[in-house]
């Protein structure tokens, strides 16, 4: 593997991915966060080219809804993954506040948020 920046931060955006457990979520941002950076489209982009290989479902828009054009594969992962969600009518987002996954050593960006702007 070529050791240029943009295949470090791919394969970093990818270790982060394949380490969220079951039933639990980050958001794009979140990723970014866990690897220094600020590049929550960065890690979509990484995501859409070449994270079929990890558990894609497992990041999320800050919404907490899917991915755009996978929210049904995504659901069905939710359901086996007992992932916690909300319900509208018959749309769907993860519960964020239940399912969020913060690496060791790290916070979620609504935490960092905060902090930075309190």
């Amino acid at each position: 593997m070529p050791n240029d920046a943009g295949d470090d931060f791919s394969s970093r955006v990818l270790d982060v991915v394949a380490a969220i457990p079951d039933g639990k979520v980050m958001s794009y941002s979140d990723v970014a966060a866990a690897i220094g950076s600020r590049a929550a489209r960065a890690v979509g982009q990484v995501m859409a080219y070449t994270g079929a290989d990890v558990p894609w479902w497992r990041v999320v828009r800050a919404s907490g809804h899917a991915a755009v054009g996978h929210e049904e594969r995504a659901l069905q992962h939710y359901r086996a993954e007992g992932t916690p969600l909300r319900w509208s009518g018959e749309n769907f987002r993860v519960d964020l506040a239940a399912a969020r996954y913060v690496p060791r050593g790290s916070r979620p960006q609504a935490v960092r948020d905060v902090w930075l702007i309190g």
